[in-house]
């Protein structure tokens, strides 16, 4: 640590209680009233020094003799800064820190301590070990983290400016450069042998330079500093990832609600750090969020909703969980299941999960996707594969529609979740996102069976939203056999299974016609040749045989079909003959009634 010593002379003063007494020999004749403190001192060494002093001494009546009273409980760093300033005034040794520079520079502005009133004044000394400390890392923090106790003169001073941006400078500069790696900067934590570069501890041996070195360093500082400090790293010109790497670091430590135990177990590490409120945990975590850079992918998703669930949690203001929203929804398909699965929060919620939150997000990264994508998305395919990249081309949006199909069959089950709203998410996903439709499928039989007072209207409604053709065989075989689903949709799915199938067929068909009439008789043994030949019929007689089963099935399908429809008719004309034959016998009996009254 930087240190500079002044004075020459020893210790003069004595200190009884809240009283300091100059032991000089001299009886005192001003004395410097400093809130419970009282210094003895004499004129002429105070005179000789500080502007301010003589000022106010020479407006000071004297008549009788008395020692004269000067109040200066405005004095920057209050009692402890002045005792080094009566010291440097009567020439007393003193050292100057980076602990107590700041509170001194302040203090020697305050009392006009400048080289008019004695060369070498106390403002020229510390601006000159001021400039030290600038230079050094470790002594740079501690002197920014004690401008808190004069933060109003400091700041006029530009002292914070001036340590911010020595430490921006260091933090965005690359060690390996100059050849020193980078350890750690605790004094308990040094190994032996280690040196300094910039103030941060390194060894004798070659350790490996991390971007998070400087993090832990810079998380002792209050807020308004720290966000000072992330705005100056980011303005000079450190990458997105590290910048966000800083701010996680300041979550996880100040924010315990993120996660009790991790957080208490970094607190460990330092016990004067007091575990904030709620409230204030809410309004650091506002002012952390804006202080992420929007950047896709600079930040963990996972993280990003611990943040969205704990911003629910201290009920943190909406534009600052609309502004997670968006981020999360910017790298949506970076997201896993587990961590979309938000608990409603409150008494009135019907839902187990919220949903209109994940509704949130993925329009947003919907309404992103249509916007980066200014031409269909056949044409985008078609020049993607001539590119050569077609298989990421739809990468991100088929891993969202993957991601929503999963969220759907989740959520399903709770018998609160509106028919409406599960369709509005399903909705949000275009078919040609999704390859495969097996898991939009197990979605929709979940709700269904979690929802069997769902009428047909709604029914085929729901199953619109699935393409029975890109089902696979299982799912395809399920579906044919879910009595869940309406008629017209297991014949459709009978349907294209049963085209799926002649389709592979006569692609076998071809491709054996072509082995057959490129086959060289003479380069293969006739026995391997009929036994290949065998072994092929038999795998197109149970080929032919299950095409067959899935004709029956389908011709079954329809004649049942035909028949609920014949059955249907049938009822509606019975109802209708009987309302006819049933008028002329009630007006008989009118007519007959009528006649027995006339009788």
């Amino acid at each position: 640590m930087a240190y500079m010593r002044l004075g020459s002379k020893s210790e003069a003063f004595h200190r009884d209680g809240h009283t300091w007494q100059c032991t000089s020999g001299l009886i005192s004749d001003v004395t410097v009233e400093i809130g419970e403190m009282s210094f003895h001192l004499h004129k002429f060494p105070l005179l000789s020094r500080s502007g301010l002093l003589e000022k106010l001494i020479s407006e000071m009546p004297n008549a009788d003799g008395s020692p004269c009273v000067l109040q200066l409980s405005q004095l920057p760093g209050g009692a402890k800064s002045f005792e080094l300033v009566a010291k440097f005034c009567y020439g007393v040794k003193i050292e100057l820190t980076s602990m107590n520079v700041v509170s001194l520079r302040c203090a020697s502005e305050y009392l006009q301590m400048s080289e008019e009133y004695g060369e070498g004044n106390l403002i020229a000394q510390t601006e000159t070990f001021l400039t030290e400390v600038f230079g050094n890392w470790t002594d740079t923090i501690k002197a920014l983290e004690t401008c808190e106790e004069v933060l109003v003169h400091a700041e006029e001073l530009h002292i914070v400016d001036r340590c911010i941006h020595s430490l921006a400078v260091k933090a965005c500069a690359d060690p390996n450069l100059f050849g020193w790696p980078v350890a750690g900067c605790s004094e308990a934590g040094r190994p032996s042998g280690a040196g300094f570069w910039n103030g941060i501890c390194t060894g004798s041996k070659n350790l490996s330079v991390t971007d998070d070195w400087w993090y832990e360093d810079v998380s002792f500082l209050s807020m308004p500093l720290y966000k000072r400090m992330i705005q100056a790293v980011e303005a000079g010109g450190m990458k997105a990832e590290n910048v966000a790497g800083a701010v996680v670091f300041y979550a996880k430590k100040y924010i315990p609600q993120m996660n009790r135990q991790s957080s208490f177990k970094n607190l460990k590490t330092c016990s004067t750090i007091s575990i904030p409120s709620e409230s204030d945990q809410g309004s650091l975590l506002e002012e952390l969020v804006e202080l992420l850079p929007y950047k896709k992918g600079v930040v963990h998703t996972r993280f990003l909703l611990r943040l969205l669930r704990t911003a629910m949690v201290l009920q943190a203001s909406q534009p600052c969980r609309e502004n997670l929203e968006r981020r999360i929804g910017l790298q949506l398909d970076q997201s896993a299941l587990e961590d979309l699965l938000i608990p409603n929060i409150g008494y009135s919620v019907e839902t187990l999960y919220d949903i209109d939150c994940f509704q949130r997000i993925l329009d947003h990264f919907m309404s992103i996707e249509q916007a980066s994508t200014a031409v269909s998305p056949c044409i985008i395919t078609e020049e993607s594969q001539l590119a050569g990249d077609g298989t990421n081309s739809l990468t991100s949006l088929t891993m969202v529609a993957n991601l929503v199909d999963a969220y759907l069959a989740e959520v399903a089950p709770d018998i609160n979740l509106k028919f409406p709203k599960f369709l509005s998410l399903a909705a949000a996903i275009p078919d040609y996102a999704r390859p495969i439709a097996d898991g939009i499928y197990r979605a929709i039989d979940i709700y269904l069976k979690a929802h069997a007072w769902l009428g047909d209207a709604e029914r085929e409604q729901m199953c619109r939203l699935m393409n029975c053709q890109k089902l696979s065989l299982e799912a395809s075989t399920h579906a044919a056999q879910n009595e869940r689903l309406p008629l017209r949709v297991i014949v459709q799915v009978l349907f294209f299974e049963q085209l799926r199938l002649r389709t592979s067929i006569s692609g076998w068909l071809f491709v054996s016609d072509n082995l057959d009439s490129s086959q060289d008789p003479s380069s293969v043994l006739p026995t391997s040749k009929w036994r290949y030949r065998d072994d092929r019929t038999l795998d197109m007689d149970d080929v032919r045989e299950r095409v067959s089963e899935l004709e029956k099935e389908c011709q079954a399908m329809r004649e049942e079909f035909r028949k609920l429809k014949a059955k249907r008719s049938w009822n509606i004309f019975w109802r209708r003959s009987n309302a006819k034959a049933q008028k002329p016998c009630s007006n008989e009996k009118k007519h007959h009634q009528k006649s027995e009254l006339a009788s």
